[in-house]
């Protein structure tokens, strides 16, 4: 792992924006299934692959750049992402 081994202060701007995205994919992708819910304590989730699709679209076309990498973490689609990142800000702002 380049970054690992670089650290991101020496990566350029385009491609710490790459990582970032690339995180949070990474988190995506953690998913919550119904086979893993006695395993994760998460609630199973069923997304249709059109949603699956156009939440990697805008994951990639950096529609939400803004928003945290933990919000990513076992979610459904998108939308729940969305509405986790809403979450996180209301607990950073009640600290």
């Amino acid at each position: 792992d380049i970054i690992a081994i670089l650290g991101m202060d020496e990566l350029s701007e385009e491609d710490k924006l790459v990582v970032e995205r690339a995180r949070k994919i990474q988190r995506f992708l953690s998913q919550p299934f119904a086979v893993a819910q006695v395993f994760t304590g998460y609630e199973g989730r069923l997304v249709k692959l059109q949603d699956t699709i156009r939440s990697f679209k805008e994951i990639m076309d950096g529609k939400h750049d803004n928003l945290p990498e933990s919000a990513f973490y076992m979610q459904g689609d998108i939308n729940d992402v969305i509405k986790r990142a809403e979450e996180l800000a209301k607990e950073m702002g009640a600290q």
